[in-house]
């Protein structure tokens, strides 16, 4: 059982992922995302790159439950109804694009997606205001949800478009945090289904990903302390530093290894 779980990893690996998957669910719990980012990044230096997309699954499915349905049912459905269009493009993209995860050179999806989002997310730090306007927020959340679910199902990533979208039509706290939870479930259980199918999600891969789903919870539940004392605006400052540091070192992971 224990080989099963480890996957075929060194016992030092194996601890090495319950560490990283403790902290990006701590970063979850705080600013509501970044767990699949800081999962793959991390798990890109000793895993390989199949099983580093496998092992984030499970963690990142059952944090995104909690996160969804955290203001309850009503709220998470009324967030699924608001956010429709970017749904539905996330989920088809993902099963669109899943096939191809071992074929799109990691570095090609590293600095497609890590130099817009540097850009993005520090253009915002520095005040500038890159709003949509209403009468295309219904083209922005097709487009988005597209370019989203294109990444999500080569890389596991499919949080910063999203997040594009939040900032850039001033969502607050809550609803940010919410839609998150809301959109990266039903991406994570689109996620799941495709690499069924793929074979990339097995009973070994998940095996070794069912265990990261204890740390993930732990982290996520720390996590939450800090982000109900955030207010909101200390909240958005802190999740486009936050997309800043990602995007680098996405960035950083392309050119340098």
């Amino acid at each position: 059982m224990f080989d099963l779980v480890l996957a075929g990893l060194s016992g030092n690996a194996f601890v090495a992922a319950l560490a990283v998957t403790l902290f990006a669910g701590f970063v979850k719990g705080a600013v509501g995302f970044a767990m699949p980012m800081i999962l793959v990044s991390a798990f890109a230096v000793f895993l390989p790159q199949d099983l580093a997309l496998a092992g984030l699954i499970l963690p990142t499915l059952v944090t995104n439950l909690s996160q969804a349905f955290r203001q309850g049912m009503a709220a998470a459905v009324q967030t699924a109804r608001t956010y429709r269009r970017f749904l539905i493009a996330t989920v088809i993209c993902i099963a669109v694009s899943a096939p191809f995860a071992d074929v799109i050179p990691r570095v090609a999806y590293l600095l497609m997606l890590g130099v817009p989002i540097t850009a993005f997310a520090a253009m915002q730090l520095m005040g500038r205001s890159l709003a949509i306007k209403l009468h295309h927020r219904d083209r922005a959340e097709w487009g988005l949800g597209v370019i989203g679910g294109l990444y999500g199902g080569v890389s596991g990533i499919w949080g910063p478009p999203l997040l594009v979208l939040l900032l850039s039509t001033g969502a607050d706290k809550v609803t940010m945090v919410r839609a998150q939870g809301v959109v990266f479930l039903i991406g994570a259980v689109a996620l799941l289904a495709s690499h069924l199918g793929t074979g990339i999600a097995n009973p070994q891969s998940l095996g070794f990903s069912a265990a990261l789903c204890v740390p993930a919870l732990v982290g996520l539940y720390l996590g939450y302390a800090v982000q109900d004392r955030l207010d909101q605006a200390r909240f958005r400052r802190w999740t486009q530093g936050l997309l800043v540091i990602t995007g680098l070192n996405m960035v950083r992971q392309a050119l340098f290894g």
